[in-house]
């Protein structure tokens, strides 16, 4: 009489066993380039980015490859939440990875309304990462097509990194792209830490004299068991000077 049961449980714990393994077992990329200088691929520490593009992340599976960090799409201009970041938030945070969110800034809503937005949409859990404050210009938004001078925008960027950096306890980072930074004076925040794209050169020779933390260099980047392209960041610096890193810029 037992047979039947001892079958069925058998059964159940085949069903909800992990899926096999699918892909390389390491962090790929599908258009590599190779960058004059060092490659980002030697730099220790390496994470991704997220959003809801990514609708199916194996976290599991990325933390066992080496993405040891993630920034997740929290927030976009002064109403839109990312319909993916909870549950983003929760597998990273399951996996071990440290995780922090970021915010996509509009240019016709009061950065007032955007970080509060932000801070009612992101939570501040001990041990994450800074939050980030994603500055680039959206040439595809069919509602704001505003774009204003430098000084105005650093103006509105320090407004929201100040009332965000009141609540979380730390001073957001800062992601943006070649065009924008060099457009609006980005150069001019002293003591931030800089979050920078260039997928075709290295942050050297995109950003010159720009001293930064992150660099996103692909969004071509796999994973293993994970739908889609991957964007891929490395972390400046050695391993001990990214544990050194967390010791003082993770949430309390």
């Amino acid at each position: 009489m037992f047979k039947p049961l001892l079958i069925a449980a058998i059964a159940l714990l085949v069903a909800c066993a992990p899926a096999p393994f699918t892909g390389p077992m390491v962090i790929g990329d599908t258009d590599p380039v190779r960058f004059s200088g060092r490659q980002p691929t030697t730099f220790p520490v390496r994470g991704m980015d997220a959003a809801r593009f990514q609708t199916s992340v194996d976290w599991e599976r990325a933390k066992a490859v080496g993405i040891e960090f993630v920034f997740l799409k929290a927030t976009e201009g002064g109403d839109l939440a990312d319909p993916a970041f909870r549950d983003h938030w929760r597998g990273a945070g399951r996996a071990g990875i440290k995780r922090g969110a970021y915010h996509f800034y509009y240019f016709c809503t009061s950065p007032e309304v955007q970080a509060q937005f932000f801070i009612q949409t992101a939570p501040k859990t001990k041990g994450s990462l800074p939050p980030v404050l994603d500055m680039e210009w959206n040439p595809f938004s069919p509602t704001c097509q505003r774009r204003p001078d430098g000084a105005t925008v650093r103006d509105e960027m320090r407004r929201w990194m100040d009332l965000v950096e009141a609540h979380y306890g730390q001073r957001p980072i800062i992601y943006t792209t070649p065009r924008f930074f060099k457009e609006n004076g980005l150069g001019a925040f002293r003591s931030v830490d800089f979050w920078l794209r260039t997928t075709a050169k290295t942050p050297a020779e995109a950003f010159p004299g720009q001293p930064w933390r992150f660099w996103q260099y692909t969004s071509t980047g796999t994973l293993p068991n994970t739908a889609g392209a991957i964007d891929i960041n490395a972390f400046n610096g050695s391993r001990q000077d990214w544990e050194a890193w967390l010791a003082t810029r993770t949430l309390r």
